[in-house]
């Protein structure tokens, strides 16, 4: 005959219960004799009840079932207890045990909660090498700004240089997105790394993407990564964009005039929301990313001719940095000089300088390509040089013909830069002629590259194209026309 529901009792489950509980559960008596063990523990242990009920503790402990043992304790002091076991398999376990007492308050059985804190610890060990990992990272990050800044240095002697500096350390701690302009060659790489270097970014890697070098076909995926299995050939795992990876840091966008249209709608999305859409997506990821772009074209003027959106140019233009080209400061151009010579002759082992006239030659000379001209040629110079000194001869001939120049157009063009009548100088005029064509030039040459010192000479005297363009009576598109043909020429 079945037993009804008012039948069953609790006593009679006693054991399945303990074995529905998550702890491991070991029971004892006064004298540490095993009573139970549920399932749990032995699973927790490897030990099976078999070889520990009806067994007192102290025997177990001498054995090496286990290296700690609650009993004795809780039994001496009628207080609960609590300590930390390693068993057989050499897991951590916490022992947290309780005395439980008969009508006459002696303490009877002890009943010990078994945890596993094996996984608890290996955790906190990982947490600990996280930790040190970090540490090393944010370590190596330091390095490499103290290394970015011996390798990209500010060296200057320029007031026009020394005030964009302290603009920048206005700038700099911002989030403020950061315009860079100035021709090909000026340093705009290293102004963006300082800046990076005195933000509140510092601690993070500084990324840099030169957009005219990537193509047109993959640009967006560089910049904005893709979803997986976005297109063929697409990895599996999906592709992190440069702007995921400078989440927290900053994104040095080297030349972003370059950027296609298409393009340039997501950069203000990224600018205005903060956030990006892998290719292939339709999930948008935030980002906190500080953009710092630079570039060598007259973004005004491409908004004008549609080639570049007027919104993102706004956006952009937060705090602007105008370099300007080397041949403007003139104060700057040994220093860097210098500098140049002393790398490299410490790098391929050179005791060298320069002579005296070749530091004429260059304070004369125009510099077209500006610092990373003067940079390459003092490289090419240290290397093809034997110890000692630099001299003109190892000039390029053409660089120390434009330095110097014909006395008699030299005339001609100091008289244009002081604004005098070139006609009123007393010149030689055959001779002017005979320095202008020995090289075989054409009148159009000529009058183009006139043109284009006139120009220059404009530029450095007020500081401003707009100003320029005034007072040469000709449009802002023009001067950007004649100066660009000039260049290229």
């Amino acid at each position: 005959m079945s037993k009804t529901k008012s039948d069953i009792r609790i006593e009679d489950n006693t054991q399945r219960i303990l074995d529905l509980i998550s702890d491991g559960i070991y029971v004892s008596d006064r004298d540490g004799r095993t009573l139970h063990v549920n399932s749990m523990y032995e699973r927790l242990t490897g030990l099976k009840k078999e070889e520990l009920i009806g067994r007192p503790v102290d025997i177990l402990l001498k054995e090496k079932k286990f290296d700690n043992i609650l009993n004795p304790r809780i039994v001496k002091t009628g207080k609960p207890a609590s300590s930390v076991q390693t068993d057989p398999k050499g897991n951590k376990l916490i022992l947290n045990g309780y005395p439980i007492f008969d009508e006459n308050d002696q303490v009877v059985l002890v009943v010990t909660f078994v945890r596993d804190i094996t996984l608890m610890t290996q955790l906190k060990e990982q947490i600990a090498f996280q930790k040190q990992v970090i540490e090393k990272y944010k370590t190596n990050v330091r390095r490499l700004n103290e290394d970015a800044a011996q390798k990209y240095p500010i060296v200057s002697h320029s007031p026009e240089i020394a005030e964009i500096q302290n603009y920048i350390e206005k700038v700099a701690p911002t989030d403020a997105t950061v315009l860079l302009q100035g021709e090909t060659g000026v340093g705009k790489d290293v102004f963006a790394r300082q800046i990076h270097r005195i933000s509140n970014r510092a601690d993070k890697p500084f990324l840099k993407v030169d957009c005219p070098t990537i193509p047109e076909n993959l640009i967006e995926s560089e910049l904005f990564g893709y979803a997986p299995g976005a297109f063929s050939g697409a990895h599996s795992k999906g592709k992190l964009g440069f702007f995921e990876m400078a989440d927290r840091s900053t994104l040095f966008l080297d030349e972003v005039g370059e950027l296609p249209l298409s393009l340039q709608a997501k950069l203000l999305r990224v600018l205005q929301d903060q956030e990006i859409i892998r290719i292939g997506s339709t999930k948008t990821k935030k980002v906190d990313v500080r953009v710092i772009a630079a570039t060598n074209r007259d973004l005004e003027e491409m908004v004008n001719q549609g080639e570049f959106r007027s919104d993102l140019y706004y956006r952009l233009r937060v705090a602007v940095v105008t370099i300007p080209p080397l041949r403007t400061r003139p104060d700057d151009i040994l220093p860097l000089a210098h500098y140049f010579l002393s790398q490299y002759a410490a790098r391929y082992k050179k005791m060298i300088t320069f002579e005296t006239e070749v530091e004429a030659v260059f304070q004369r000379y125009e510099w077209p390509g500006n610092v990373r001209e003067l940079e390459n040629l003092t490289q090419s110079l240290v290397v093809s040089s034997d110890e000692g000194t630099i001299g003109v001869n190892a000039l390029p001939s053409k660089m120390v013909a434009h330095a110097t120049g014909d006395p008699c157009r030299k005339v001609a063009m100091d008289a244009l830069a002081q604004g005098q009548d070139a006609r009123e100088t007393p010149i030689d005029k055959k001779g002017l002629y005979r320095s202008l064509i020995k090289d075989g030039r054409s009148l159009k040459d000529i009058v183009a590259e006139v043109e284009r010192e006139i120009i220059e000479g404009a530029l450095d005297f007020h500081n401003s194209t707009s100003e320029a363009a005034k007072h040469l009576q000709i449009d802002r598109s023009t001067l950007f026309r004649k100066l660009k043909r000039g260049q290229d020429d």
